[in-house]
């Protein structure tokens, strides 16, 4: 990808100075969307976790299984909650290779993150970037471009990638996720990708450390309470799985522990 000058993607108002969770993201994906402050943030982190940039790389080429799995199904429309800054493999780019006509609705509730994405995005007439949050669906589901893509008709996927581990139980986030399936199109599917207290438990504590210094705090949850996001859905093979293994480019892709990367992941449809 070409390097662009900051000015092309970052509006004059967003502080340089504060590390930007969407940023430091693509700091870890090797992308060039980033400052030194977030790279400082990032740096950081990985003294605790040298593993945090192979979880996001993980996270992304999860993402674009799914999506490639999704548009060979058909699917041409996409809901992105959670999206961060659409860099390396973005959906829109991903599912066009299949569709050449998918949409996207990018969601994303940072500020700083939605403004650098309608930069980047704006001569794209096929894509659509919102400010919104995902605890607080109704309003999201509002929103006209949100609604425009799940007009009935066609079959949206919903894509909750590494964003439901931020939201805390207190604002139970399951009925929200009930909230979004309920809107969807029959035939619509669920793309979740969440951290999980198993496979590193050693982790769980500096890892929440690291993100409770940000406005982003972790909740690490386990398999089980994981799977409830699933209700109504029919999780597609092979189940809820570690990043690695669900539906890998080839075996070795694997690898010897993928517990070390701890995100569980999985695709489910409606009927």
């Amino acid at each position: 990808m070409a390097h662009h000058t900051w000015q092309t993607w970052s509006p004059s108002w967003v502080d340089l100075e504060t590390p930007n969770a969407a940023r430091v993201y693509d700091y870890y994906l090797g992308g060039s969307h980033n400052f030194e402050a977030d790279r400082r943030m990032a740096r950081q982190a990985m003294e605790q976790w040298p593993d945090l940039p192979k979880i996001m790389q993980a996270n992304r080429a999860f993402l674009r299984r799914s999506v490639q799995y999704l548009a060979a199904r058909g699917f041409t429309r996409f809901l992105d909650i959670g999206s961060g800054i659409p860099t390396l493999g973005p959906v829109h780019e991903v599912a066009r290779e299949l569709q050449p006509e998918a949409q996207v609705v990018y969601v994303d509730r940072d500020p700083v993150a939605v403004a650098h994405s309608q930069l980047m995005l704006e001569e794209d007439p096929l894509c659509r970037v919102v400010q919104a949050d995902v605890t607080e669906p109704d309003e999201l589901l509002a929103q006209p471009d949100v609604a425009a893509l799940l007009e009935p008709g066609e079959p949206v996927a919903l894509l909750l990638v590494a964003v439901l581990h931020f939201v805390p139980d207190e604002l139970h986030p399951h009925a929200q996720v009930a909230r979004l399936r309920d809107a969807l199109p029959p035939g619509s599917a669920m793309v979740l990708c969440h951290a999980c207290r198993e496979g590193r438990p050693d982790q769980v504590g500096p890892h929440q450390d690291i993100y409770a210094r940000t406005r982003t705090p972790l909740t690490m949850r386990g398999h089980a309470e994981i799977g409830r996001f699933f209700d109504g859905f029919t999780l597609v093979d092979p189940g809820l799985v570690y990043l690695t293994q669900w539906r890998p480019d080839s075996p070795e892709a694997v690898g010897p522990h993928p517990e070390r990367l701890p995100g569980l992941v999985g695709v489910g449809l409606l009927p």
